[in-house]
């Protein structure tokens, strides 16, 4: 058996970004322990040289946008999972005329205590337009960067949660889209020349915009306007309507009796052709689509996994993407357009642990009250179980309006190595399952999420090889909230609960979480002016005295998200009440901990209290 320290050295490679004649790629990946950015030779049939940094931050990079016009990067980091987002201008990653390579990073924003989210280039790679907080800590205004000098101009003030999703090919128009609520992103077109707003779905309140891709042929989007899935539409904006060209349900043909969603899309440079993602119950699954037609291909050279990132290379002969699964851990691929070919570019290390031990998951469904079908994965042991069966850890994905993939996670693998089962649900409320589904934990309905894991262990129960009275219940963020809400509705189900940054108490959790995000939150879980008695209802702090099971309740000092406050109070309720508690936060840390020495010590404390517990 491995420690927890040598799963977390399984490395990653994600965000791939090529210079202008295609011979450097660009990635984030965590060799050292923290992402940063790195770049590959492409020359040659396949890569051969070893990467070489670009970034040697302190925190970790969190995004990567590359230039179209020049060989140029952005990185985006914060400090201490702060989330204030800086950018950082990374020059010359590629090879320049004389062979040589060489780059230069500069720092471009400069206000620490303002959050900066990038929207798009330029066409000439001379600008940037992106949002920002800086005026007021709550609204995200539209600035433009010339990237030259650094130098900002503020062109909007806004109200809300504004991002720039599309900049115009012509460079006149900016296309912004405002978060009201997870089913409800509205679209605001700006005419930089006039500086005239025009609110382009006042008349479609209830939809969703994703994936939003600007052409000289149009704008494209993934929307649920039209049905209950996403379809990939031509956007008219001069006068709101949709034409649907590939809709997720027409896929699901194909996928008798799955559920499923359309994903992510990449559009090439001439506006031709898109890679298509289609996510079947949690597996993506590519197709090439003829935007003039509709018409979409399926790729079969890529087994089902988990696939982002999806860019055309300049030349629009490849697609570039990051691609995992239960057993191979995250690598950035190429795939030919013409031959379907696939080729893998990184190789990231796995820390010398046998890839025969990785355990694929069981998609199952378990029936809840209302007979509602709920998906999970199964992890099963490679080993028999013991004479008493397996314990096993019940994790639910935060959100709540996310989806729990079949992606390679090193906890899970881990675990299993450990002799751990793990049942992993996308309860009610999920996405990639359609619009309904994800709605159907809203507001009043919260409750009906949490006892949908009171299901989840009937079905445990069910199974011959599981120990029943031994297990546990994990989860982050939303799913921290759920294993306290579980531990407190159903404290006899459980042996022992894992919170990371859960939520205890709806209301401090409104009142202290970043001003940005509180409409959008509120949308969901109920307003503090107009819902208090629901806030208070869901909220686990009132009944922290049931919580029966030993708790672990992680945190980050810097969260912004979720703050401190919230794991303090259920530390002390559950004390106060005489429960067995154990409380870890860590000061360099924010809502997710990034890094290397902060997760193994996590982690590992994490199995000792399983182990001593279970």
């Amino acid at each position: 058996m491995y420690d927890f320290a040598r799963y977390l050295n399984i490395r990653a490679a994600h965000s791939p970004a090529l210079s202008r004649d295609g011979n450097q790629l660009a990635f984030l990946s965590d060799i050292t322990g923290n992402f940063q950015v790195w770049s590959l030779s492409l020359q040659g049939d396949s890569p051969g040289e070893w990467p070489r940094q670009l970034t040697f931050f302190a925190d970790k990079v969190w995004e990567l946008y590359a230039s179209p016009a020049a060989d140029q990067l952005i990185a985006v980091s914060d400090v201490g999972g702060n989330e204030r987002q800086q950018f950082y201008l990374i020059s010359n990653f590629g090879v320049d005329e004389t062979g040589a390579q060489s780059h230069d990073v500069r720092r471009l924003t400069n206000n620490d205590a303002a959050i900066h989210r990038f929207g798009a280039w330029s066409k000439d790679g001379a600008q940037i337009l992106y949002t920002s907080n800086a005026r007021n800590n709550v609204d995200f205004d539209l600035y433009r960067m010339n990237v030259a000098s650094g130098e900002s101009m503020l062109l909007l003030e806004t109200s809300g949660n504004r991002a720039l999703v599309a900049w115009s090919p012509d460079g006149r128009f900016a296309l912004m889209l405002d978060a009201l609520a997870s089913e409800q992103l509205e679209l605001y077109l700006l005419d930089l020349e006039s500086g005239q707003e025009r609110h382009v779905t006042s008349n479609h309140p209830d939809a969703r915009y994703v994936e939003i891709k600007w052409t000289e042929q149009g704008l494209y989007t993934l929307s649920d306007r039209t049905c209950d899935r996403f379809a990939l539409c031509k956007l008219d904006l001069e006068n709101a309507t949709l034409t649907e060209l590939v809709r997720a349900d027409d896929l699901l043909a194909a996928y008798p009796g799955q559920q499923g969603e359309l994903e992510a899309l990449a559009i090439a440079a001439d506006g031709r052709r898109a890679a298509l993602t289609l996510n079947v119950e949690g597996y993506d699954h590519l197709y090439w689509v003829d935007l003039s037609s509709g018409d979409a291909t399926p790729v079969k050279s890529m087994t089902p996994g988990v696939m982002g990132g999806l860019k055309f290379s300049p030349d629009g002969a490849q697609l570039l993407c990051d691609f995992q699964t239960p057993t191979q851990n995250q690598n950035v691929w190429s795939i030919d357009v013409a031959t379907g070919q696939a080729r893998q570019l990184t190789f990231s290390n796995r820390a010398g642990v046998d890839s025969g031990t990785f355990v694929a998951p069981r998609l199952i469904h378990f029936t809840t009250h209302d007979a509602l079908e709920i998906p999970a994965f199964y992890y099963q042991p490679q080993t028999p179980p013991p004479s008493t069966g397996y314990p096993c850890i019940l994790y639910v994905h935060g959100g709540p309006a996310g989806q729990q993939r079949p992606d390679f996670d090193v906890r899970f693998q881990y675990f299993l190595n450990q002799g751990y089962a793990l049942l992993v649900t996308n309860v009610r409320g999920s996405t990639g399952y359609g619009r309904r589904y994800m709605m159907l934990d809203d507001l009043e309905l919260r409750m009906e999420s949490v006892a949908d894991l009171k299901y989840a262990v009937s079905w445990l129960h069910g199974q011959e090889e599981i120990n029943n009275n031994a297990i546990a219940i994990y989860g982050r963020s939303y799913g921290g909230y759920m294993v306290l809400a579980a531990l407190t509705e159903y404290p006899e189900l459980f042996a022992a609960g894992i919170d990371v940054v859960g939520i205890a108490n709806w209301v401090s959790f409104m009142e202290r979480t970043s001003p940005w995000r509180r409409a959008h939150r509120e949308r969901e879980y109920g307003s503090l002016a107009h819902q208090r008695q629901l806030l208070e209802r869901i909220s686990p702090i009132h009944k922290a005295e049931r919580i029966a099971a030993p708790l672990l309740v992680l945190a980050g000092d810097n969260d912004p998200r979720v703050p401190l406050f919230e794991s303090e109070q259920i530390v002390e309720k559950v004390r106060r009440a005489g429960g067995t508690v154990e409380f870890i936060h860590y000061a360099d840390e924010g809502h997710r901990f990034s890094k290397l020495a902060n997760r193994v010590d996590s982690f590992t404390k994490m199995a000792a209290f399983l182990q001593k517990f279970m």
